[in-house]
């Protein structure tokens, strides 16, 4: 009995153990046959947020590069607007200054600018500084006519006078072939002369009116010989004007032709045919001008050979007295307070 005891109890403790392993192995198989799920590990994680927050910092160093590089070009580009205002204010100063002493001096004062390039800033100079010259030889007429002097010296004065007109119609001409829309605009003139400018110049039928009653007392023939010249300079006058109005429809003419349906440019070749012929018509500006000055320059001519010495003197002091006071028109309306 004590012997067989013992055994029993390890055979009884052998199958439990067996038992128990058997169930483990069943386990262990069953967890083997499960899906495994595959879980994301903490470095792969951070790695991708890594790999985020360089793209996020990438994008924004690229906006802040872009708006820096914006900024930039829009301080460039007020600084380039702010030194075209200065450079035009520097020019209309100069100008300005050209104007009232007949010199163009620069604003730094250290050399004269050039005025080889700008055909109009150089008649404006031209012109400035031929009027200087005309007040002069005008006073000195005035003074010849008040002191009563000899007609022999009148004449030499009035010749004098004569020959100065001739070189201000030679100035217009060159400023013509330069810039003819300048002499048209007026722009050399005072805003009062303007009011009164045609064709880049005075109405010579115009001054005829006002001197007719600054001459007198005429002779008949004086009377018959000024009347006529009135007349024929109206009509000059007038074929010039309407040859002006031709040319300009003429050339809205070019212009709309060259226009599509919708108002837009056409093909390329008919657009520049049609600005070559608007070059072409345009370049006729010249001849207006060129002819209504030549009919100022025979309408003084003709005045000298129709009125005596005496006459003709007191009918150049009459026409600078109109122009002088234009001018004065001109300060005192620029000057008048604006509310």
């Amino acid at each position: 009995m004590a012997d067989t005891s013992p055994r029993t109890d390890t055979s009884t403790d052998v199958d439990h153990d067996d038992k128990n392993q058997r169930h483990m192995f069943l386990v262990c198989s069953s967890i083997q046959a499960l899906p495994v799920a595959v879980v994301p590990s903490d470095s792969s994680d951070r790695s991708k947020e890594k790999t985020g927050d360089q793209k996020t910092l990438s994008r924004l160093a690229q906006n802040r590069e872009a708006a820096r590089k914006s900024r930039l070009r829009k301080k460039a580009y007020v600084q380039q607007l702010e030194s075209s205002r200065l450079k035009l204010t520097q020019l209309e100063q100069e100008l300005q200054r050209a104007r009232q002493q007949g010199i163009f001096i620069s604003s730094s004062g250290d050399q004269t600018h050039s005025m080889s390039g700008n055909g109009a800033l150089t008649f404006d100079i031209e012109y400035t500084r031929w009027l200087e010259d005309h007040n002069r030889q005008i006073n000195e007429l005035r003074s010849a006519v008040n002191s009563h002097a000899s007609d022999n010296d009148l004449r030499a004065i009035v010749d004098g006078i004569m020959a100065h007109y001739d070189d201000i119609f030679k100035l217009k001409s060159a400023a013509a072939k330069a810039d003819v829309f300048h002499l048209l605009s007026g722009m050399w003139k005072t805003p009062a002369e303007r009011c009164f400018l045609w064709l880049g110049g005075f109405r010579s039928s115009e001054l005829l009116k006002l001197l007719s009653r600054q001459l007198e007392p005429l002779t008949e023939q004086q009377l018959v010989g000024i009347c006529n010249l009135q007349q024929s300079s109206q009509q000059a006058e007038d074929a010039l004007s309407q040859g002006m109005e031709a040319l300009q429809q003429s050339l809205a003419e070019t212009l709309a032709g060259s226009l599509g349906p919708s108002g837009s440019s056409g093909n390329v070749a008919n657009y520049m045919g049609q600005m070559a012929m608007a070059m072409g018509k345009l370049g006729t500006l010249e001849n207006f001008i060129r002819q209504a000055d030549n009919l100022r320059q025979q309408t003084l001519q003709q005045m000298h050979q129709i009125l005596t010495t005496r006459q003709f003197a007191r009918a150049l002091l009459a026409v600078n007295d109109y122009f002088s006071r234009l001018r004065a028109l001109s300060s005192l309306w620029l000057a008048w307070p604006k509310e």
